[in-house]
C-alpha cells in the first residue's frame, strides 16, 4: 500500500516535472520567435539577425550571410512587410530548442503605379541554441503576387511531397468565370536556390484554352526542394503563385 502510494506519488511528480519543463521550453520558444517578428515589422534587420548565431545554415544552402542579404532586399521591395509567427510545436533536444512554426507575410510592392500584393505561409523547423537559430529546415510554403482590380482567383493541386523520378500532376484552376476575358499563363518549375530568392525568371505566357493550366511532371532524379509556380493572366490582374515541393528518395 505504501509502496503503491509512493509510486502514485512520485508519478505525480515526474508528470508535474515534464509539463512544467515542456511549458519552459514553449514559453522560451514563443519569446524567441515574438521578438525576431517585433523585430522584423520594425524594419530593424541589425536586430533580426542578433536573432541567428553567425553558423546558421538551412538544407537549401542558406547562411548567415545570404539570409541577410534576402532580408535586406526583401524588406526594401516590400517597405510595409509584416510577419506573424505561431508556434506549432517545441520540444527540448540536447540543450537546444527545437520548434515547428507557421509564419505569415504580408506586403506591397510598388512597381511604377502598380502596387503588387505578397501573401506567404511559411511552415519551418528551427533549432534555436542560446536564444539564437542555428538551424532551419523549410516544411512548406506556398506564396502569392497578384495586381490589378480583380485578380484571378486561383487554387493550386500538387503535392507537397514525392520521390525521385516519380511523376506527378501539377493544377492551378482559375476559380471564377472567365466570361469573354482572355486568360494567358504559363508554369514553371527550379531548384530552390538562395541566390534566386528575389530574382524572378523572365517568363512568356500562352494562350490558355480552359481556365486554368493543367499539367504534368516528372521529380528530378536526386533529392532537394522545387519551387513550383503558376502564372496566370486576364485583362483584370495578374496572379502569381509559388508552392515548393519536396523530392525525396
Amino acid at each position: 500500500m505504501v509502496a503503491s502510494v509512493a509510486s502514485l506519488v512520485a508519478s505525480v511528480v515526474v508528470g508535474w516535472a515534464t509539463t512544467s519543463q515542456a511549458q519552459s521550453v514553449a514559453t522560451d520558444a514563443a519569446s524567441t520567435l515574438a521578438q525576431i517578428d517585433a523585430a522584423a515589422n520594425a524594419g530593424d534587420l541589425d536586430q533580426v539577425m542578433q536573432f541567428y548565431s553567425r553558423d546558421f545554415t538551412t538544407p537549401d544552402g542558406m547562411t548567415y550571410a545570404t539570409l541577410s542579404e534576402t532580408l535586406e532586399e526583401l524588406r526594401e521591395r516590400f517597405p510595409d512587410l509584416t510577419y506573424q509567427t505561431e508556434v506549432l510545436s517545441s520540444t527540448s533536444e540536447n540543450g537546444a530548442i527545437v520548434a515547428e512554426t507557421r509564419t505569415t507575410l504580408t506586403g506591397t510592392e510598388q512597381v511604377g503605379d502598380r502596387p503588387l500584393q505578397l501573401t506567404a505561409t511559411i511552415t519551418a523547423r528551427q533549432r534555436i541554441e542560446n536564444g539564437q537559430i542555428v538551424q532551419q529546415e523549410i516544411l512548406s510554403e506556398r506564396s502569392q503576387l497578384t495586381s490589378g482590380d480583380r485578380p484571378p482567383s486561383v487554387s493550386i493541386n500538387l503535392p507537397e511531397e514525392v520521390k525521385v523520378n516519380e511523376e506527378f500532376a501539377f493544377d492551378a484552376i482559375v476559380e471564377e468565370p472567365l466570361g469573354d476575358r482572355y486568360l494567358m499563363g504559363v508554369a514553371l518549375e527550379e531548384a530552390v536556390n538562395p541566390s534566386t530568392y528575389l530574382d524572378p525568371a523572365a517568363v512568356e505566357l500562352e494562350l490558355l484554352t480552359a481556365g486554368g493550366l493543367f499539367k504534368s511532371g516528372r521529380a528530378p532524379s536526386t533529392p532537394g526542394d522545387r519551387w513550383i509556380s503558376a502564372v496566370l493572366v486576364h485583362e483584370d490582374g495578374m496572379t502569381l503563385i509559388t508552392q515548393r515541393m519536396r523530392v525525396v528518395r
